[in-house]
């Protein structure tokens, strides 16, 4: 036999298990060895698809109700402060936003998205046909009749028609096909830019395919977290049914059964007599061969137990303690505010990646209905801050921001452009100013540029700075004292 045919064919070899992890095969420690721990392994669950038990969580667990609801309703809860705007057409804006309900129906939208891993909200316009793609500049005045939500279960996409474009919406369907059989829901063909979609949690590419290009469900990571918080809260409950066992021991007790007839019920009718006569002021009386016993049950450990649970929980959605469960922390000195900074931040960054687009092109689309003409080019708007600030406290920073910025103009430090642009983008923190409009700093700045130059026989004569010495100090405190001058 050739060297060559003695080579093993690597087609037919076993394979090899690999452990890049400490182990001990003598000890039987680590990862791959003969133990318990080597054969735990995680396995796909598919909870997002079961419609059924998701639903049966969401309206039989307080839990999982508020695991659902509490990141869409805090993310929808403050609104937003738009920029760029005349203070009537804020207030516009404003008012029908609140009266067409567009903030709930954001926050029901976010909450079935959690809930089934995918939901939509289709802009109602009227008299435009939904399968055609959304062009702002044709809404008319009062078109826009509010948002539809419908979730995952309620529309199928058809496969494999997806938007080939480059952007935010490629690869995602071009239509979504209306199945919910209802009176008020239409059958319709709703073309992707006239939705408002939001996903469940991210998922990689092959696990977003499988499950029709949805995301995935909030509770499907945390099952098994839930199924232990809520059986170990039921249990606790259970057993205050058994923390006071009484027993009493019957002499000849299998021998009376057994004959049951006049035996059985002269037993049974002594065991009603000592329940009846056993109150607090009672006493129990008993047959002198009989005996009588009180358990008492230690609930010791349980409430520890409970606690550990309900924190994987908040770990498992990355919501505070304070916020899931409505309760203030405890232990000395705990506050919860470090964790509810937290919480907003968390809130801040998912009102960025998942409403920042959805509502600019929404807003386009009330600004013409609304309003009756477009957004300006300057428009913006910023997510209010989920802590709010008193008016006392926002009547202050407004304050001190106008005495900040009238003194760098008044010193010639920044120009009156300057200035109205530096209230501009205070508008979010003071809630004013943010009617101040691009044209009207450009005319401000045009009106500087055309001003002028200031004489320089209106200037003091600065004196060379090397003679500034001894009493006049530097040629800083010169220029203080020329400014206070002009002041006085």
């Amino acid at each position: 036999m050739s060297r060559k045919s003695k080579q093993p064919n690597r087609q037919d070899a076993a394979p090899v298990r690999t452990n890049d992890s400490f182990a001990n095969f003598q000890a039987n420690v680590g990862w791959g060895t003969n133990n318990q721990s080597s054969a735990s392994q995680y396995t796909l669950t598919y909870q997002s698809r079961n419609r059924i038990n998701l639903e049966a969580a969401y309206r039989g667990s307080w839990i999982v109700r508020a695991a659902v609801d509490a990141l869409p309703e805090d993310m929808t809860r403050a609104g937003v402060e738009f920029s760029g705007l005349d203070p009537e057409d804020i207030t516009k804006l404003d008012q029908d936003l609140m009266r067409m309900a567009v903030w709930d129906a954001l926050c029901d939208t976010g909450k079935w998205a959690n809930l089934y891993g995918g939901c939509i909200a289709v802009m109602l316009i009227d008299g435009q046909d939904l399968s055609t793609p959304l062009r702002p500049e044709t809404v008319g005045k009062d078109q826009f009749k509010g948002l539809l939500i419908l979730d995952r279960w309620m529309i199928s996409p058809p496969i494999g028609d997806v938007v080939t474009d480059y952007g935010p919406d490629m690869g995602r369907p071009v239509y979504y096909d209306v199945i919910a059989d209802y009176a008020a829901i239409p059958k319709a063909h709703i073309h992707y830019t006239r939705v408002i979609r939001l996903d469940g949690m991210d998922l990689p590419f092959y696990q977003r395919v499988s499950e029709n290009g949805w995301g995935l469900s909030v509770l499907e990571p945390m099952w098994d977290r839930l199924i232990a918080f809520d059986s170990a809260s039921v249990g606790a409950g259970q057993l205050i049914y058994k923390a006071h066992l009484r027993t009493m021991a019957v002499k000849g007790l299998r021998d009376i059964i057994a004959a049951g007839g006049p035996a059985e019920a002269g037993l049974r009718a002594q065991i009603a007599f000592i329940r009846q006569a056993q109150t607090n002021e009672g006493i129990t009386v008993i047959d002198a061969e009989d005996t009588f016993e009180a358990h008492q049950y230690a609930f010791a450990g349980l409430s520890d137990m409970l606690l550990q649970f309900a924190q994987q929980l908040c770990g498992a959605l990355g919501t505070p303690f304070t916020r899931l469960f409505g309760q203030s922390p405890t232990g000395l000195g705990a506050t919860g505010e470090g964790e509810m900074k937290q919480w907003h931040e968390k809130v801040k960054q998912n009102q960025e990646r998942k409403f920042r687009n959805p509502l600019q092109r929404l807003f386009a689309v009330m600004a013409m209905s609304s309003l009756g003409k477009p957004l300006p080019d300057d428009f913006g708007f910023e997510f209010r801050n989920l802590q709010e600030m008193s008016e006392k406290e926002k009547s202050d920073i407004a304050k001190a921001t106008v005495e900040s910025v009238a003194g760098a103009v008044d010193a010639n430090l920044i120009k009156i452009s300057d200035g109205m642009k530096e209230l501009k983008a205070s508008a979010p923190n003071t809630g004013m100013f943010g009617g101040i409009t691009d044209e009207a700093i450009a005319e401000a700045e045009e009106q500087e540029k055309n001003a002028p130059p200031p004489s320089e026989m209106d200037l003091p004569e600065m004196p060379d700075a090397s003679k500034l010495t001894g009493d006049s100090g530097s040629a800083l405190d010169w220029i203080r004292k020329q400014f206070r001058k002009e002041k006085v």
